[in-house]
This record gives C-alpha cells, structure tokens and sequence, in this order.
C-alpha cells in the first residue's frame, strides 16, 4: 500500500471519529506517543527495570505498537494541515542522499 492511500485511509477513519483535532492537540499527542516509545525502546533494550525480559516478543511488540501511534499521529497530523507525507518524505530521502553524496 502506497504511503498516500494509508493517508487516505487514516482521513476516512477520523473522519468518521468526529474529525481531527487542533494542530497543537495532535502534536501534544505525537509527543506522548514519541515518549512511550521511548519508554518501550528502553525496556526492549534492558536501560530501566521492567517486568518484560529483555529482547522478549512482548517487548519488541510494545515497540512496534508505538512505532505505529506515532505513524498514525503524524498522519493526522500531516493529513490536517494539508501537507502530502509521501511526497516530503520523498524529499526528505533525496535531500539525506545529496547530503551523503557531497560529504
């Protein structure tokens, strides 16, 4: 599946959820995402006391699921303000290879 067409995708879902919040709201939540994935990165790797062995199933797939929020909650808030991920992030990958290139 395209990256767009998962866009498409989240649209239709919020849509139906009573419509996307505030920017300031969504970027409040990518953060909250952005810190429980960090909690979970931290847990997975075996930096802070948990009840999840190191390296488990569990662990990665608590790692996962936060990857996941926070693709969604950059989607919602990238599908907001109209700006086409696919597209920047296309950008974003030609301007890190111009930069590798010219080093």
């Amino acid at each position: 599946m395209e990256l767009n067409e998962l866009a498409i995708k989240v649209n239709d879902f919020i849509q139906t959820q009573g419509g996307y919040w505030e920017p300031a709201w969504m970027l409040a939540a990518l953060t909250e995402e952005l810190g429980e994935l960090s909690r979970s990165l931290q847990m997975f790797h075996n930096i802070r006391d948990n009840d999840i062995s190191h390296r488990s199933s569990k662990a990665f797939n608590n790692v996962e699921e936060e990857c996941g929020d926070i693709f969604f909650a950059l989607l919602c808030l990238t599908n907001s303000i109209g700006i086409d991920l696919e597209k920047t992030l296309l950008n974003t990958v030609k301007k890190y290879k111009q930069r590798n290139t010219v080093l």
